[in-house]
């Protein structure tokens, strides 16, 4: 089983680095494409390999249906076919409200099942996930009783997302609720059109299954200067209106890490991308929205 593991893990890294060659081959092409097109000069970088770029332009044609035919992580290539299933748990010695909360995040995730950490070490608890066919596991962490961390790890072979969870507010903290909506939601994702921002977007959106198109759930992923705002919403319709309702709970999320392995390699694996906050361009970046 082991040696499996290991040798599916070599074989998708390998995969997805040749996919990452080839992606920065095509964006080469491409740039060469335009400056030929708009008669400007060629970029500095493309100078020495001009020519060979050229030639390779003469055999280049688009995919059919305008993809690429790879995908920036394979792992994400059957989502949708079966609903996922996610897992998810706490930091050992939970406080009450963070039990709370992690009851209320697997109502927010239709057929989430949670697990007590007791004292689990995260190899075995990952090893357990994996013998489960878990497809996701989430792990949410706190500071004084109060949430602020939340890591996802898709599973078998990664990525893991590290943000920070701020903001929390619970169902009767919202006010006005009836009982908790267990329908698929569709979702909204607002403003997340950067390469990052649709990273995120992708493992985030996967963590919920396919709604049915009768739902009257809706959940919102929206960035608003790199911080994403969770919202949970019930609508209906009164004639011509839409009365929307919020039934929580309420967060905000701001991813800081994102790793190519999954939880138990921790720093061993590689990592995709980091968060700097102290460049001197940081407050003036836009990482997860293109404008």
């Amino acid at each position: 089983m082991l040696r499996r593991q290991a040798r599916e893990r070599r074989e998708y890294l390998q995969r997805r680095a040749r996919e990452q060659q080839q992606q920065r081959q095509r964006e080469r092409r491409e740039s060469l494409r335009r400056a030929l097109d708009e008669n400007r000069l060629l970029p500095t970088e493309l100078r020495h390999e001009a020519l060979a770029l050229q030639k390779e332009l003469e055999f280049d044609f688009e995919a059919p249906g305008g993809g690429t035919g790879d995908s920036q992580d394979d792992e994400y290539r059957w989502a949708g076919l079966e609903p996922p299933k996610v897992m998810v748990t706490t930091s050992r010695d939970p406080s009450s409200r963070l039990r709370l909360f992690v009851k209320e995040l697997c109502l927010l995730l239709p057929g989430a099942r949670r697990m007590n950490r007791g004292r689990a070490e995260l190899g075995a608890l990952v090893g357990a996930c994996r013998a489960a066919g878990v497809t996701d596991l989430l792990v949410v962490h706190e500071t004084r009783g109060r949430p602020d961390g939340l890591t996802v790890s898709h599973l078998p072979h990664g990525p893991t997302a590290h943000f920070t969870l701020s903001g929390a507010v619970l169902r009767q903290e919202v006010g006005g609720l009836g009982g908790a909506p267990l329908a698929a939601p569709h979702l909204l994702l607002l403003r997340l059109d950067s390469t990052l921002g649709k990273r995120v977007g992708t493992i985030l959106k996967h963590l919920f299954p396919v709604p049915r198109p009768d739902s009257r759930r809706v959940v919102t992923f929206a960035n608003e200067d790199d911080v994403i705002l969770v919202r949970n919403h019930v609508y209906r319709r009164r004639g011509r209106t839409v009365e929307l309702e919020e039934v929580g709970p309420r967060f905000q999320l701001r991813p800081y890490l994102i790793r190519l392995g999954t939880l138990e390699q921790g720093d061993t694996a590689d990592v995709e991308w980091r968060w700097h906050p102290y460049t001197a361009t940081a407050p003036k970046r836009r990482l997860l929205s293109a404008t």
